[in-house]
């Protein structure tokens, strides 16, 4: 974990004394379970529930001797009782301790990631109202396409956070699930009711089946689910990052008072935030290989997972926070250019109507070939000319492409003057932005 990409609120859900309640609370509610089922009687039970704690320093110390972390965090509990100690772990093995637990703290981190995307498609939705219909131009290849607005852009973009919602909604509920079913999985020492108490006492759902540990494809699962949701935060990172090139500048990042774009160049206000979270997403798709080969263990298992785990966990879950708060504000402070959006749409001197007029031909009897052709000749005239200095739009406010075509005599015997001019209409393109929000923001 490193500092500068984390925030309080996450990182105290994965720092040692929150690892240590979690261990602290699954064997607590194991004592209850086993008063429950007449196991503990309720003095020792009230005993150990009012008095155990653990102390980190002790534990690792004692941890220096036995190599046994568990051991040494139950070695230090025991301390702190007399002798109802004796029933603190009872039928357990470690693993039923500590993936009962891990499981908890994941749930825990998932709703405040959760919380975390619920601000970010507010932040989203907002923008993608405000610009609904803000004209700008599409782009495939990188190259002009056609008219849409940003709020369809930034629509996508809250679609598409949603539909990793959703994924990170059902990865919280497969990792729900606890497990108290001993060394070998098989119940030998405790019955299942003693398993289906535990959990309950711990909100979680006891796994169906399992050996002596919680399989890892239900860490996979979530480590997958913020991997595509890494995924999708990056496709608007990249946007912007885009966005603010100079030779686009339709957007960019709010630059403070007194902040600083290069220790060279006084002049530079550089997309650092979203290029930031792009890294961060790169980091957190990183983590789902190792948690992919950490589903194939050993037999009942080994401990292959645990030392991969420790890293991957912890960091995946404070990245993954510190990311979403980091494009939330991102997108709330965007600075957006209308002006430069159409300027930009205008660039190629009204090439971005070509399939307009190519969807008319049809209806005059041309073939699509032969519209294609008729189309195309004239764009590509207007290209060169673009190249050779050409304005794209002249001070009539007339584009190169409609010249091209009004002065097309081909195109003229299937077109007249109003049917071509009636193509260059912008309303076109947008007649159906209120449908696609109402659709996309129900």
């Amino acid at each position: 974990m490193v500092a500068r990409y984390s925030r309080e609120i996450m990182a105290k859900k994965w720092d040692v004394k929150a690892k240590y309640d979690a261990w602290l609370k699954v064997e607590l509610a194991a004592v209850k379970a086993w008063n429950k089922l007449g196991l503990i009687n309720d003095t020792d039970c009230e005993k150990i529930l009012k008095n155990a704690k653990f102390d980190i320093d002790r534990i690792d110390e004692i941890e220096k001797t036995t190599k046994h972390d568990v051991i040494a965090f139950l070695t230090s509990v025991s301390e702190s009782l007399g002798e109802e100690s004796r029933f603190v772990h009872y039928a357990m093995t470690s693993s039923d301790c500590i993936d009962t637990a891990v499981a908890l703290q994941i749930k825990e981190s998932l709703e405040l990631i959760l919380e975390d995307i619920s601000l970010l498609l507010e932040a989203i939705k907002k923008r993608a109202m405000e610009h609904k219909n803000t004209l700008m131009v599409g782009r495939s290849h990188g190259i002009h396409g056609e008219p849409i607005t940003f709020g369809l852009v930034v629509a996508i973009w809250y679609d598409e956070i949603l539909h990793a919602k959703d994924l990170i909604e059902h990865a919280k509920e497969v990792i729900s699930y606890g497990k108290i079913s001993g060394a070998m999985g098989n119940f030998a020492h405790a019955p299942l009711e003693f398993e289906e108490e535990v959990c309950k006492n711990l909100d979680l759902k006891p796994a169906p089946v399992s050996n002596q540990v919680i399989q890892r494809d239900r860490y996979a699962q979530v480590i997958s689910a913020i991997a595509i949701l890494a995924s999708s935060c990056e496709q608007i990172a990249v946007a912007i990052r885009h966005f603010q090139r100079t030779e686009v500048y339709e957007a960019e990042e709010f630059f403070s008072a007194g902040q600083k774009g290069s220790s060279a160049m006084p002049h530079k206000r550089n997309p650092v935030l979203s290029e930031n979270i792009t890294g961060l997403c790169r980091v957190l798709r990183s983590f789902v290989t190792p948690a992919l080969e950490n589903v194939a263990l050993w037999h009942e298992r080994d401990i292959s997972h645990s030392s991969v785990e420790r890293f991957i966990l912890p960091d995946a879950f404070i990245t993954a926070d510190f990311m979403l708060a980091r494009l939330t504000n991102l997108i709330e402070n965007l600075l957006v250019y209308p002006e430069n959006m159409m300027k930009n749409l205008n660039l190629t001197g009204g090439l971005v109507f070509s399939q307009r007029v190519l969807l008319e031909l049809p209806f005059k009897g041309i073939s699509r070939e032969e519209a294609y052709k008729i189309v195309q000749r004239n764009a590509m005239k207007v290209w060169a000319d673009l190249q050779n200095g050409k304005e794209a739009i002249n001070d009539k406010n007339e584009s190169l492409f409609l010249i091209a075509l009004l002065n097309d005599e081909d195109l003229r015997k299937s077109l007249s003057e109003e049917d071509i001019r009636k193509c260059f209409d912008y309303n076109y393109y947008t007649k159906n932005i209120d449908a696609i929000f109402a659709r996309t923001f129900k």
